[in-house]
């Protein structure tokens, strides 16, 4: 009897023994996984961290490459004016001359759609609406246009195209291709065209774009009081909801509007 308890004991001893070292072992595993699931998360934050750090310093280059990619995107998903119709004719018209601006080489486009917008990407990419062109003569159109040059001319839209690029970075969805002509992931490029349209001028850069616009009329002989009306229509539009078009990016249209009728005037008292 005395012997079959020391058996017992033995046995539960070696039990013991064995759970605590299945246990110890156990305990190495989780903390190798553990340590190999930092080491994945860590690589995969640097090279997100890497793609951010491109983010600010796209090159010219790759700038003009990611324009690009999102304006062939825009051009796919969007109805395109065709040659011979009426919109077409009058837009040509009204940008005949235009193909190089302050160095900038510009390709035109109208988009079937009732939105009052328009847009210039890095590229040189000018992108005008229905919509617009329905709601403005030709020398308030042509305002737009000069405006929205601005941009792109003094660094508005790269820093625009770098922060909606660093949101894709962010998400893992950007890729280093540059050698195939691309910045992003096909599939991607849709939501970073959403990102591009989501990010706002600050009030100094539409300020800017606004005076080199003006300047623009000025430069090339149009109707620089067109600037007035535009803003005007702009404001008016905006008090009346104004959804889908400018004002949504362009808030304080009737201040703005003030300011260049002022810069209009100073103009007509130089001549």
């Amino acid at each position: 009897m005395n012997y079959s308890k020391k058996i017992s004991k033995l046995n539960i001893n070696g039990m013991s023994k064995k759970i605590i070292l299945v246990a110890i072992m156990s305990v190495i595993a989780i903390n190798a996984n553990a340590q190999f699931g930092k080491m994945l998360k860590k690589t995969k934050n640097i090279d997100a961290g890497k793609k951010m750090v491109k983010a600010a310093t796209l090159s010219d280059e790759d700038m003009a490459t990611l324009s690009l990619q999102s304006v062939q995107w825009m051009d796919e998903n969007n109805p395109i004016v065709e040659e011979g119709d009426p919109y077409a004719e009058r837009f040509n018209a009204l940008i005949k001359g235009l193909e190089n601006e302050d160095g900038l080489v510009l390709n035109f486009k109208v988009y079937r759609v009732v939105d009052v917008n328009a847009f210039a990407t890095p590229d040189g990419s000018v992108r005008v609406m229905a919509g617009l062109m329905d709601l403005m003569t030709d020398d308030e159109i042509l305002s737009v246009i000069g405006h929205e040059i601005g941009h792109v001319k003094l660094g508005h839209s790269k820093k625009r195209y770098q922060s909606a690029y660093a949101i894709s970075a962010a998400k893992e969805v950007a890729t280093a291709n540059t050698g195939a002509g691309k910045i992003l992931d096909d599939k991607e490029v849709g939501g970073f065209v959403e990102n591009v349209l989501n990010a706002q001028f600050s009030q100094s850069n539409e300020s800017a774009s606004d005076e080199y616009g003006f300047k623009f009329l000025v430069k090339h002989n149009f109707n620089y009081h067109a600037m007035e009306s535009a803003f005007k229509k702009l404001a008016d539009l905006s008090a009346d909801g104004g959804k889908g078009s400018i004002t949504s990016s362009h808030p304080g249209s009737a201040k703005r509007s003030a300011r260049a009728k002022g810069w209009a005037e100073k103009e007509d008292q130089k001549k």
